[in-house]
């Protein structure tokens, strides 16, 4: 009987943080798993675009802080390659501008360092599964943030989700729409829902509505 293991690929991840402790510490969590297999690592952000191009893995653990080419840049330049990659943040900042920035250049998930392990695998397997996984804390940010202003401020993104959101369109064919991936879609869609005080579409799309979108 053959081990159900072996008959689902694993998830093909790249590290990318400037600390080597912290890449070794992930590499033998991920090692640990099954489903889980890290195929390449990057110290920075010109590093790991690089590394992409060449393994194409299935998701990409990205930090944020680091020296040249920091982790939002680097999102930024793998999505725009369209490499078929997801980008998960791992990363110690959890204010609401840098939660901001990493899903408006394409991130689809936004995890803490102090997270348990198990969150961390979790993750993963949450992007692998068309998910969009965000810390409690870095949800709970930017909630702060959109109530820190009179005025909702959405990125130019998620403007343009929530209007075709508004005119009915699936995560599907927004995607096409937009020339994006669907799980980046889906990466928008949880920051705009935290950010305008909404739980679902129907909400939104009034919300949209509402503000002329």
């Amino acid at each position: 009987m053959t081990d159900t293991y072996d008959e689902t690929p694993p998830i093909r991840v790249v590290l990318v943080d400037d600390h080597a402790v912290i890449r070794a510490g992930l590499q033998q969590l991920l090692g640990g798993t099954h489903d889980i297999e890290v195929v390449g690592q990057a110290e920075n952000g010109a590093q790991a675009l690089e590394v992409v191009r060449e393994l194409r893995p299935d998701v990409v653990l990205m930090d944020l802080q680091m020296p040249g080419v920091d982790g939002v840049t680097a999102t930024r330049n793998i999505m725009a390659e369209k490499l078929g990659v997801d980008v998960l943040v791992l990363t110690s900042y959890s204010d609401g501008e840098r939660i901001v920035g990493a899903l408006d250049a394409g991130a689809v998930g936004y995890l803490l360092k102090d997270a348990d392990p198990e969150d961390v695998l979790e993750g993963i397997r949450a992007v692998s599964r068309g998910e969009s996984p965000i810390h409690p804390r870095a949800a709970r940010a930017l909630l702060g943030f959109r109530s820190g202003s009179n005025q909702v401020q959405l990125t130019t993104r998620e403007t343009e989700v929530l209007g075709l959101v508004r005119e009915g369109l699936a995560n599907k064919q927004i995607a096409r729409r937009l020339e994006i991936s669907e799980r980046t879609v889906k990466a928008h869609l949880t920051s705009a829902f935290a950010r305008i005080g909404v739980s679902d579409r129907t909400q939104a799309a009034l919300w949209a509505e509402r503000n002329g979108l």
